[in-house]
């Protein structure tokens, strides 16, 4: 008698094969977790005098991170010196103060050098300007010592779609800079003298980082941005260069002789796989649309106009694109 064959599933073999990979991620995960970290002494291990390679990448939003890891190799004794690779447009204002003070605290146990990449504005800068040395490339754009404060009005559109909003708060500031209405000419004084405060928050921070004089703050606080060749000649740059030469420049100050070793340091904490998941390269095949931008920054303004959100004082490049982002 002849043998019927049985009819194939393929769906449930690849259902099958899913989950073995699960199982094995799952499995390696955790002997991965099991195995002896490096010493709570050292970061980068043994091998001498190591210069640490710290990157501060994309919109500056938090500083937890940055601030433990700087405070860290502050500690270890392998490192001899430290760079700062920046390339990022700025920020908040409370995570860039934080991460200027930890590189000033870090400056006084060994020597820092920042590397300034494509961007290093606003409160990139603010926190460059805490090094002892900064190097910068000649098109690097550097500088935007300002405040800025972006506030959206939507009661026109609203009236047009026949929308209104209700708002009930106790206290006569409590929805100010609320999206659904015009400032008052009260609350507008308010939002300036509190940009103003920062702004000389900013202005003094960095006049001590760099010691330019008044009269040299006085030309380089307006906000504008600036190349590195620019940025040299007013000050805010002391050496012109690449990553390799603020490696050298770094290596010089720490006394280690001949060719540094280098080390990456990734102030990312978290386990393996999901640093894999969130590096750079991950995020380029993964991207974003511009819808998905939009939807956002929609869904900003919406958190906006509720809770005790209130609007945000930003060290950052108004305009952001996706080449030096």
């Amino acid at each position: 008698m002849a043998r019927v064959a049985q009819p194939r599933h393929p769906a449930g073999r690849a259902f099958r094969f899913f989950l073995a990979f699960a199982a094995l991620f799952a499995l390696v995960a955790f002997v991965v977790t099991l195995l002896p970290g490096r010493p709570s002494g050292s970061i980068l291990g043994s091998g001498g005098p190591t210069v640490a390679l710290v990157p501060l990448r994309g919109e500056i939003t938090r500083s937890d991170a940055f601030v433990e890891t700087l405070d860290d190799l502050g500690e270890d004794s392998s490192v001899g010196a430290v760079v700062v690779r920046i390339d990022s447009p700025g920020g908040a204002v409370a995570p860039s103060q934080e991460m200027y003070d930890a590189v000033r605290r870090l400056g006084e146990i060994k020597p820092v050098v920042a590397s300034l990449g494509s961007v290093a504005a606003s409160g990139g800068y603010y926190v460059a300007s805490a090094a002892d040395v900064i190097v910068a490339n000649p098109g690097t754009l550097t500088g935007s010592i300002g405040v800025i404060l972006q506030l959206t009005n939507l009661q026109g559109l609203m009236e047009k779609v026949g929308v209104q909003a209700e708002i009930v708060t106790a206290g006569a500031q409590k929805d100010m800079g609320s999206p659904f209405r015009a400032l008052t000419e009260k609350e507008r004084a308010i939002f300036q003298a509190m940009a103003d405060e920062v702004h000389t928050q900013f202005i003094d921070a960095v006049a001590a980082g760099r010691g330019l004089s008044g009269e040299a703050m006085r030309r380089v606080s307006t906000g504008r941005t600036f190349t590195g060749e620019q940025a040299r000649e007013l000050g805010l740059v002391d050496e012109l260069g690449g990553l390799h030469e603020a490696v050298a420049v770094a290596a010089d100050r720490a006394g280690i002789e001949g060719e540094p070793r280098v080390e990456k340091v990734s102030p990312e904490r978290g386990p393996w796989w999901l640093r894999a998941l969130m590096s750079d390269e991950a995020s380029a095949r993964i991207g974003r649309s511009a819808l998905a931008d939009f939807a956002d920054a929609l869904a900003a303004l919406a958190d906006s106009s509720g809770g005790d959100r209130s609007p945000q004082f930003l060290w950052r490049l108004p305009v952001v694109t996706d080449g030096v982002r």
